[in-house]
């Protein structure tokens, strides 16, 4: 069987120059701009704690809401073919990123998908499909640290 690849440009544009350029490191900004053909822009910037802009997103946001939404998508797919219906769907993830002089990395991240299931699903097998959608994720697959899920079932109550 042949590996069939995915290709997935981005452009990222840095717009923090403030007239000096990188002269002195705490005379430029962090600022950049994402850029996907056909998509609106993400503002960007570093984390506030590494001289950027908390308001704007950091790569660092963006790395947990990928693992996030990926697992979320191949829940959603996975729910859908297994039976389960979801009506709701909320994670409240986290990611660690221990820092030590100028070395950083993630240690883990934690998705804690709450999952609202209509009352004709077995909240057991919803519980169980998290498990498949983990190991599905593309994202989550090519990360070198933990990720650990920590669902919730809600049965729906109307």
């Amino acid at each position: 069987m042949t590996d069939k690849q995915h290709h997935y440009p981005v452009e990222v544009v840095w717009t923090g120059n403030h007239g000096s350029g990188t002269k002195t490191y705490q005379g430029y900004g962090r600022e950049h701009e994402i850029r996907v053909a056909g998509k609106p822009a993400i503002a960007g910037s570093s984390d506030a704690a590494f001289r950027g802009d908390g308001s704007k997103h950091n790569p660092e946001d963006m790395l947990v809401a990928a693992l996030s939404s990926c697992h979320m998508l191949w829940y959603l797919h996975l729910a859908a073919v297994a039976g389960v219906v979801v009506t709701g769907y909320v994670d409240e993830a986290v990611g660690v990123l221990s820092e030590r002089g100028n070395d950083g990395r993630f240690i883990e991240a934690v998705l804690r998908p709450c999952v609202t299931i209509g009352k004709q699903s077995d909240p057991d097998l919803a519980k169980r499909v998290h498990e498949d959608a983990h190991h599905a994720c593309f994202i989550a697959n090519s990360v070198n640290f933990p990720v650990r899920c920590e669902p919730r079932i809600v049965i729906e109550s109307v």
